[in-house]
């Protein structure tokens, strides 16, 4: 018999060997905690308590069970295609959702797990001012509509509050908003993903704690420094302070999942030399580390030999190469190379003497600019004045005229992060969901543009109204969202026009000369909101009335709320089948009868055929030509138990 399709929410259920990268919160000083494993596997309900363990190390404070369990909560809501919204919305990759990230995320849960290559997020720092997402759902539409913001502005009850250091609880307030949402983030992260995380002082010492305990103390990669403010916050009591910091962490650090970056033009600018082969710098070839040496490297202490005249080098004596050189330092002690004897006979051509003013000959190795020479590890102190939030803000007053936003952050503090964190070689999905103004999206639109990189976003922002004395609500901006849309829109447009006018100024040469044109920009992006279900929730009943309880069951004969529409079902179909927002959706022609709807992913192996009139006609059945992993998905009451019997012999069928 045909499935029904229901909203579903499902555990990872792998194998006992995985269950530390699944639940690494489960582990503290590598003993299993039975009472971490225990809430990440139930759903139970029972008082918050500390629940604290002298046995295990680990940061605790009130709230923190609920926490853990509203990850585990199912959605209430599904996302709607607000169409007209966006840009190029039938091309384009990229998505922007309007709603509570804690709700989004869930949502996101079955068609984007796994799939996430980076996640930047810019949270709230928690300084006594700032906003803290209240995760405290009703079950109704109407109050689920105002919990997530979904009415107008008139009296409408705020999905944030103002966290005050004045509040007894207020560290953990903080804790219980991040908590889920980062343990949900986790779960999209691929094998080689990465996750940044912008922060100052206020919270870093907690976020930290709770980014090992969820992600895993071994996949701590780096807390980077970041100049954002040279001239120091003039309003701190002590000290004037000029930075924050970047948590990254990785989902697996034995897999390589970060890059290094260009290096810069002071850096390419020490290639000064130049040969047959290219640009090229000569670095030592003895070891400077004291560290190593010729007692604890024994094989990487032998002499080279060098022609006083010419300068090249050999391992052996001749008639030219007659100056011996050993490694040592200034002292006359002994080291050693940084290369083995065979290395340096296969690489002997890149190898020359030198004789400093001293009279003493030492061996140096060209460099050349080419491959990893390009590139070089990224520092964790990031003073580049680029970064500076003043940047951000210049940025934003040159799209708008005025900036509407407040502390934006640079496109280059971002677009480092994607250096490291993305590949231009790949679609990789970057993920932010608390996009704010969209700098992210406009990081990776700029990025993609000067690398060619095909990096896609998903931008996620709740509609937090704008103050009505701000800058943002006197040009006309209702919400952040309108904010962050704006831009997408302003900075794509400048950058297609950016990228065109390069190509018009280029010079004119034979077209075979020519290298071929790079593929185009998305700038492009689709707009979702979260929304009510279009399934109705059920409602347990504890009565004995016999009649009342018929009634109940009676009500959900038809699972789907009143007034449903198509194309909002289609997304929330896609969403329960696991198929990402950007799906290819194409009507079929074939049918004639019925409007038969395909929704494919190249994430998919199988494809989603939907139809979701009131009544499948026989010549539809008969045309339907399913694979063996393709499904089916009708109204229940469309179909008859015998077309139900055969859609299933075509191939999986699944009614609503």
């Amino acid at each position: 018999m045909p499935q029904k399709l229901r909203p579903s929410y499902k555990f990872n259920d792998e194998q006992l060997e995985q269950l530390k990268r699944i639940v690494p919160e489960a582990f503290k000083d590598g003993m299993l905690d039975f009472n971490s494993l225990f809430d990440a596997l139930s759903d139970y309900n029972e008082e918050d308590s500390l629940d604290m363990d002298d046995n295990f190390y680990g940061l605790y404070w009130p709230g923190k069970r609920k926490a853990k369990r509203n990850a585990t909560i199912p959605p209430n809501g599904t996302l709607v295609p607000i169409k007209g919204n966006g840009v190029d919305e039938e091309k384009t990759k990229n998505i922007y959702i309007e709603g509570d990230n804690l709700e989004v995320l869930k949502l996101l849960q079955k068609s984007y797990a796994g799939k996430i290559k980076m996640i930047y997020i810019d949270p709230p720092y928690n300084t006594g001012n700032d906003f803290i997402y209240n995760d405290d759902f009703s079950e109704t539409a109407e109050d689920f509509e105002k919990a997530t913001g979904q009415i107008d502005e008139q009296g409408v009850k705020q999905t944030v509050k103002i966290n005050s250091r004045a509040d007894g609880r207020f560290h953990s307030k903080w804790l219980n908003m991040m908590y889920p949402r980062l343990k949900l983030a986790h779960r999209l992260l691929n094998e080689d993903g990465v996750i940044f995380i912008s922060i100052d002082d206020n919270e870093v010492a907690q976020l930290r704690k709770i980014c090992d305990e969820i992600f895993g103390e071994e996949n701590f990669v780096a807390q980077v420094i970041v100049q954002t403010n040279p001239r120091g916050r003039t309003f701190d009591r002590f000290f004037a302070k000029t930075h924050e910091y970047v948590l990254v962490y990785s989902n697996q650090i034995d897999i390589d999942g970060l890059n290094e970056i260009p290096k810069d033009d002071k850096a390419i600018a020490g290639y000064s030399k130049e040969d047959t082969g290219g640009k090229y710098r000569l670095l030592e070839l003895r070891n400077r580390n004291p560290v190593f040496n010729r007692s604890n490297r024994p094989l990487m202490f032998y002499p080279i030999y060098a022609d006083p005249k010419q300068f090249d080098v050999s391992l052996t004596l001749t008639e030219r190469h007659i100056v011996e050189i050993y490694p040592r330092n200034s002292k006359g002690e002994d080291g050693c190379w940084t290369w083995g004897q065979k290395k340096a006979k296969n690489e002997i051509t890149l190898l020359v003497a030198n004789l400093a003013n001293t009279g003493k000959w030492s061996v140096f190795r060209k460099d050349y600019l080419e491959g990893s020479s390009l590139t070089t590890k990224s520092k964790a102190l990031w003073l580049e004045k680029e970064m500076n939030h003043e940047n951000g803000k210049e940025i934003m007053g040159k799209l708008f005229g005025k900036t509407p936003f407040d502390f934006p952050k640079s496109i280059e503090y971002i677009k480092k992060c994607l250096q490291i964190g993305s590949s231009k070689y790949s679609d990789d999905i970057i993920l932010d969901f608390f996009s704010g103004s969209s700098t992210t999206a406009h990081a990776v639109m700029q990025l993609n543009a000067e690398d060619s990189g095909n990096r896609q976003f998903i931008m996620v922002q709740l509609p937090e109204k704008c103050d009505e004395k701000s800058e943002a609500h006197k040009a006309g901006f209702k919400n952040i969202c309108e904010i962050g849309k704006e831009r997408i829109r302003r900075a794509g447009k400048s950058i297609a026009e950016n990228k065109q006018s390069a190509v018009n100024n280029q010079p004119s040469f034979n077209d075979m000369l020519l290298p071929p044109p790079p593929p185009p920009i998305d700038i492009g992006f689709k707009v979702y909101r979260l929304a009510p279900s279009n399934y109705k929730k059920w409602k347990n009943y504890a009565g004995n009335d016999i009649k009342e309880a018929e009634n109940l069951f009676a009500q959900y004969e038809n699972p789907l709320v009143d007034n449903w529409k198509e194309e909002d079902l289609l997304t929330e179909i896609m969403l329960i089948e696991g198929f990402p927002l950007d799906s290819a959706v194409s009507v079929i022609k074939d049918f004639k009868k019925n409007k038969v709807t395909q929704i494919s992913s190249e994430f998919c192996e199988h494809s989603l055929f939907v139809c979701l009139d009131n009544t499948i006609n026989a010549e539809t059945i008969n045309t339907l030509a399913l694979s063996e992993h393709d499904i089916f998905i009708c109204l229940d009451n469309a179909v008859t138990d015998q077309d139900k019997a055969r859609l299933d012999d075509k191939g999986l069928i699944k009614t609503i």
